[in-house]
This record gives C-alpha cells, sequence and structure tokens, in this order.
C-alpha cells in the first residue's frame, strides 16, 4: 500500500507536460469560441437594428393619416354607386347522377350611381328571375371553385345590364353562398 501512495504523489513534484495535439486542439477551440461570440454579437446587434413590424404599421397608419386631399376620396367612394341588396335565393341546380343539390345564396348588388331607384324596384322581379334563370343551370361542382363563382358574377352583370336603362350593374357581392 505504501508503493500506491507513492505513485500516486510522484507527480506533484514534476511538471505535467501536455501533448502537442492537445494544445493546439485547445488553441483551436479558443478560436472558435471566441469567433462563435462575435458573429452572435454582429447578428443580435443586426436584429436590433431592424424596425419591427409594429414600428412599420405605425410609420404607415402615421403617413395616410397626414396626405391632403384624402377626405375628397373617401366621398368619391361613398358616393361611387347604389348597392342593392336582393332576398335569398334558394333554387335546386342543374342535377346530374347525383342526389339533388341546392343553393341558398344571398346577394347584394353594386349599380353606377345614376342608377334610378324607381327603375330597380320595378325591375326587381325581371332580376330576379333572371339570377335564378342563371343559378338553375349551373352544377353544384362549377360553383363550387373559385372561377365558377367569379364567372357567375360575370353572367349575373351580362343578364341584368341588358336591360337597364338607367344605370348599370358594377358588381354582384356575395354575402351568403351556401351548395347542398
Amino acid at each position: 500500500m505504501a508503493e500506491d501512495q507513492k505513485d500516486k504523489d510522484s507527480t506533484d513534484g514534476k511538471p505535467v507536460s501536455i501533448s502537442p495535439i492537445v494544445l493546439v486542439f485547445l488553441i483551436l477551440n479558443s478560436i472558435g469560441l471566441a469567433a462563435l461570440g462575435f458573429f452572435q454579437y454582429t447578428y443580435i446587434k443586426k436584429q436590433a437594428a431592424k424596425p419591427s413590424v409594429e414600428d412599420i404599421i405605425k410609420k404607415q397608419l402615421e403617413e395616410s393619416q397626414h396626405h391632403p386631399g384624402d377626405d375628397e376620396l373617401i366621398e368619391a367612394k361613398k358616393d361611387e354607386g347604389r348597392s342593392y341588396p336582393l332576398d335569398t335565393f334558394s333554387v335546386n341546380l342543374a342535377q346530374g347522377d347525383g342526389p339533388r343539390r341546392y343553393l341558398r345564396l344571398n346577394t347584394v348588388l353594386k349599380f353606377t350611381k345614376d342608377a334610378r331607384q324607381e327603375e330597380l324596384d320595378a325591375r326587381k322581379p325581371q332580376i330576379r328571375d333572371s339570377i335564378i334563370s342563371i343559378l338553375n343551370a349551373k352544377r353544384p361542382e362549377d360553383l363550387l371553385k373559385k372561377e365558377g363563382k367569379i364567372f357567375l358574377k360575370d353572367e349575373i352583370k351580362a343578364a341584368i345590364n341588358a336591360y337597364l336603362t338607367n344605370g348599370k350593374l358594377e358588381d354582384v357581392f356575395y354575402t351568403g353562398f351556401q351548395v347542398n
């Protein structure tokens, strides 16, 4: 046992030698950690300099609030046309081999400002009949696609504009669109 104790204590007085490979790895590791710290510091500094999304939104809101002439544009947009809501449509769709399907549709028509309310009220049955006829010819798979809905708007505009004398139908808005 005395010899084991002697072997352990024998390195106390002598200098410990480190292998040159270990020394090179230690130096490279220190340089790598310093480089990593530097790159993280510059990245964080760069990120802090970028404006946040909230800052960009606030800046755009401030710029949009201070434009001269905005009030005239808003008034012009308010008076661009006349909205004409229609009652709900519940129509059967064209039937293929599958079960009977129907469409429940709520629409608002936007006419030019020179359209007269009296003419629109007088032609309301004709407008509704045109829309129902167009809808009855449609298949469910045609209406479920985005392109089908856009094409339906164009068909409705063309049919209604064909018999209006004052004004013109500018747009059709779907406020409810359900295919069952």
